[in-house]
């Protein structure tokens, strides 16, 4: 008789899953980042922060409270020479870097007609949204190779969906999620790049102090999501720790959608 084969056993993830890790998070000390980075901290990571907004990153720090297990220093990422310069920090700091989340970006997506736009406001957003997660990839992939670590790319909803007069966004976000996937074929099997592209996530509570407000939403606001709410930074955040640790070990180039499941629900103007 054959004897059969024992099924494997069932993997237990510890409770800290980026326990002695070190994340490198951009445009992280307000909004979307800032719930990335309390998602680091609470799955047991340590967290550089780098924001164009020194007073919101100082900010932050302070409200965090740990200062033995976050960083933060002034980054502008569509410049190389802060980004050389923040790496260098993180790595003096912490004597390692596990994770990179490029998450920093300008926001707001009306750039206008497009034959009224102009070339260096295009370059502009271009220069931080594409051109920002390249020079942080570029000079963060020595030591993420060193840890076999992960990078995820927050792009957006607009990558595949638009409104009118956001070219210039969109075809920033949608270029991203296409250097998601060339990226990670290039460094597999040693580092992970995966991608992130939120729906409507409210930001109010999640500035720094001198802008922070309560939402005001509608209940038409959150029933037009299938899950019946609109998005809070923390939904980002747990989704990006998770593609970070080692629990998406087998996922690699992908782009995920989290957007309430707007862009599932059938729509006609009354």
């Amino acid at each position: 008789m054959v004897k059969p084969v024992a099924a494997p056993p069932v993997r237990a993830f510890p409770s800290e899953e980026l326990a002695q890790r070190v994340v490198m998070v951009t445009g992280g000390a307000q909004g979307v980042g800032r719930g990335i980075v309390h998602a680091v901290l609470a799955a047991g990571g340590s967290v550089a922060v780098g924001d164009i907004d020194a007073e919101a990153g100082k900010a932050c720090v302070a409200e965090l409270g740990q200062p033995d297990r976050v960083m933060f220093k002034r980054l502008d990422v569509s410049r190389e020479t802060s980004v050389k310069a923040f790496v260098a920090a993180v790595l003096e700091r912490f004597g390692r870097l596990d994770g990179l989340v490029n998450n920093a970006g300008i926001a707001g997506p009306d750039n206008g007609p497009l034959d009224t736009l102009e070339l260096a406001e295009w370059r502009r957003r271009l220069g931080t949204n594409l051109d920002g997660a390249f020079l942080c990839a570029k000079h963060t992939l020595p030591a993420l190779r060193e840890a076999r670590g992960a990078i995820v790319n927050i792009a957006s909803s607009r990558a595949m969906q638009s409104e009118p007069h956001t070219e210039a966004y969109a075809a920033s976000k949608g270029a991203l999620v296409a250097f998601t996937h060339a990226l990670a074929v290039s460094e597999g099997p040693v580092v992970r790049v995966n991608c992130i592209s939120p729906g409507w996530i409210e930001v109010s509570a999640w500035k720094k102090p001198g802008q922070r407000k309560h939402p005001r939403l509608s209940e038409r606001d959150h029933a037009q999501h299938p899950v019946g709410r609109v998005g809070v930074p923390e939904d980002i955040g747990t989704l990006a720790s998770f593609l970070l640790s080692s629990r998406a070990g087998f996922m690699t180039g992908e782009n995920i959608r989290a957007d309430g499941g707007i862009a599932k629900r059938m729509y006609y103007e009354e």
